[in-house]
């Protein structure tokens, strides 16, 4: 039976007229325009999708699958997801030769926009929930601190040891450099000879007859002084 294909798509014009009054538009012979866009689009056009499909059918058509593009990109759509889109539709013509289809196609370019809509609105939902807990952790932390777990207190642990290992040595080093630079009253009056005579400078420059009782000084071998130093008293 041979088929009228002028027929088929004229009545599939008419019937396309009814269905989108104003998204279709007829560019020339079977050859449409018509603006797709996601339920919720005109509530909230920020957060919907649209898309202008171009669709012209051959002398064949529904025999022969029409040609189909996309002249406006959807809106909050990435190429990628455009060219997936693309995909979807040219499946379905693929999988409707020998029925009219235009119908199909944009229904299916509907439903994808829908889909992807709604899976928008989940990753946002999903980004606002994710923010949202981590300023309230963050929060709790600056009210409550970091909690202590085993491998974050043993690891607090080796560092304090560590500290007070260090400072255990530095202070054993300053006090044994402060007991060798310590001298006693024996080697500091060996050591600065300016302390002999210092009471009698003193005393002279006070006007004072300053006289040396010598007998204090006969008895210097009772020091149990080395002989240098014997020598260095007696030269003062």
């Amino acid at each position: 039976m041979d088929i009228n294909y002028a027929e088929e798509q004229e009545n599939e014009l008419e019937a396309l007229q009814s269905i989108y009054p104003d998204e279709l538009e007829v560019v020339g012979p079977g050859q449409y325009q018509i603006a797709v866009k996601s339920m919720d689009y005109d509530l909230d056009p920020a957060a919907g999708c649209r898309c202008l499909l171009a669709i012209t059918c051959p002398a064949r058509y529904p025999d022969e699958a029409p040609q189909i593009d996309i002249l406006e990109e959807p809106e909050n759509c990435v190429p990628l997801e455009v060219e997936q889109l693309m995909e979807t539709l040219q499946a379905e013509a693929e999988a409707n030769l020998g029925m009219v289809m235009v119908f199909t196609i944009a229904s299916a370019a509907s439903e994808w926009l829908n889909n992807h809509c709604d899976e928008l609105r989940r990753r946002k939902e999903e980004e606002a929930e994710r923010v949202k807990r981590e300023l309230e952790e963050a929060e709790r932390k600056r009210f409550e601190g970091t909690r202590v777990s085993v491998e974050t207190f043993l690891k607090w642990k080796e560092g304090f040891e560590k500290e007070m290992s260090a400072m255990r040595a530095q202070k054993a080093r300053d006090l044994e450099a402060a007991r060798r630079n310590k001298l006693s009253g024996r080697e500091l009056f060996l050591k600065d000879t300016t302390l002999v005579d210092s009471d009698i400078k003193f005393l002279e420059d006070a006007g004072e007859d300053v006289k040396v009782d010598e007998s204090l000084f006969q008895d210097l071998e009772d020091l149990d002084l080395e002989d240098d130093e014997l020598a260095e008293l007696s030269d003062t």
